[in-house]
């Protein structure tokens, strides 16, 4: 997501919910290790990756996919946290200037992001994997967004003002050193940060904000 086309702005607002919850990943849910090609991705990058565009058909196929779950062995590998870091570089980077990105945009079909969370002190950016939005507020709010992977455009998208979103622990699931279950975290998210990550958690599902543009204001 790009910081220069965003406003901030807000129609409407909601009283914060609830506090951090802690749950458990279904056994269900799909999960792989890295593939033979996202790690050569991975340790094939120098300082930052290539960010994929919508000008690109081969780009455009991979921003258009699903991304699925990793698994914990994936999840505690060197390679998830050479991709941390990377993925944060990338959009921290001059050429960038973003407060958030998604995997899908460096070329990895995987259900993680990195968000700067302006709702905490230091704005820091933070990497959350297998993360989705379990719930989201009915009270909307329009504003003005871009997007690293769509260039020189910018948009007016409605979002939900609050959601919570589930990702996994990792520090838990490191401290327990098993990989049968993943835990997970539940976080109530307000404001700008949480249009960060409705925007970005789009891109998971195949989704570009230029879908949700408002037409008709």
């Amino acid at each position: 997501m790009n910081i220069k086309h965003l406003s901030g702005r807000t129609i409407l607002q909601t009283a914060a919910l609830a506090s951090v919850l802690t749950a458990y990943i279904s056994c269900n849910r799909h999960m792989e290790h890295f593939s033979d090609s996202e790690k050569a991705l991975i340790n094939g990058a120098d300082s930052i990756m290539r960010v994929l565009t919508t000008e690109n058909a081969d780009d455009l196929a991979v921003l258009r996919s699903k991304s699925t779950d990793l698994s914990a062995a994936s999840l505690v590998s060197e390679d998830y946290a050479r991709l941390a870091e990377l993925m944060t570089a990338t959009v921290t980077h001059p050429s960038q200037d973003g407060v958030g990105i998604a995997a899908p945009q460096v070329g990895l079909n995987r259900r993680i992001v990195a968000v700067q969370r302006f709702d905490k002190v230091g704005e820091p950016f933070e990497v959350y994997a297998n993360v989705r939005i379990v719930w989201a507020s009915n009270t909307l709010a329009l504003g003005s967004e871009g997007c690293l992977s769509v260039p020189e455009m910018r948009g007016e998208v409605l979002r939900s003002t609050s959601i919570i979103i589930e990702y996994a622990d990792l520090n838990t699931l490191k401290a327990n050193g098993s990989t049968d279950e993943i835990p997970v975290v539940r976080d109530t998210i307000n404001g700008f940060t949480a249009v960060i990550f409705q925007h970005e958690i789009d891109h998971l599902e195949g989704i570009l904000y230029t879908d949700r543009l408002q037409t008709d204001i």
